[in-house]
């Protein structure tokens, strides 16, 4: 074993713990009381740390509750580099999309439909999830380029990433998620032709 590395380890998933524990008591609290109402200090305080130690985990308010990570990033480049040879990018992404909104909407208990509610509800979560949502355009569109083999001059990867992000954010938004998607995407693919 790397004496160097054990320590490292460990410090990483003792800061992993924290800021899931953090999360969750902020969380439980958000739900219990309402958004507005709980303030880091109250967050700070149930999850037996201090403000400044909540602080470096999680630099806002918003960021306690609209934590989308790494993975995100890597599921919207693995949707477009993992898809099988005959599955084209937009056919991958909005089997992606679609992914995603089904679990939004099969989030049938209630923690998970009042957390949506939350977020959707609130002003400036909503604003600061889709903000962070759309903080992985540069992510997707690189993805695109590269399996594209686009020049950093082509607007297409970044205009795609875009309007495929924006779908995703419309149809979580909608009252009927898988008919707004497929609309977004069928006008992604095929155009608008609303004349």
């Amino acid at each position: 074993m790397d004496v160097a590395q054990g320590p490292v380890g460990r410090r990483e998933r003792k800061k992993a713990a924290t800021r899931t524990h953090i999360a969750d008591a902020a969380l439980g609290l958000f739900l219990e009381r309402g958004y507005e109402n709980v303030t880091v200090r109250d967050v700070a305080a149930a999850a037996d740390v201090s403000p400044t130690t909540l602080l470096n985990h999680f630099p806002t308010k918003e960021a306690l509750v609209v934590d989308l990570g790494d993975e995100i990033a890597v599921e919207l480049t693995r949707a477009v580099v993992d898809r099988t040879p005959d599955t084209g990018i937009l056919d991958a992404l909005r089997g992606y999309a679609r992914d995603r909104v089904d679990r939004a909407a099969a989030a049938n208990d209630p923690d998970s439909k009042r957390f949506i509610a939350l977020v959707l509800e609130n002003r400036d979560l909503s604003e600061y999830w889709h903000k962070t949502w759309m903080g992985h355009e540069n992510v997707l569109a690189t993805a695109i380029r590269d399996e594209i083999g686009a020049g950093d001059d082509d607007l297409r990867p970044a205009v795609t990433a875009h309007f495929v992000l924006e779908a995703i954010t419309f149809a979580i938004r909608s009252a009927d998620p898988r008919r707004a998607l497929d609309a977004a995407f069928d006008v992604i693919v095929n155009g608008a032709s609303i004349e």
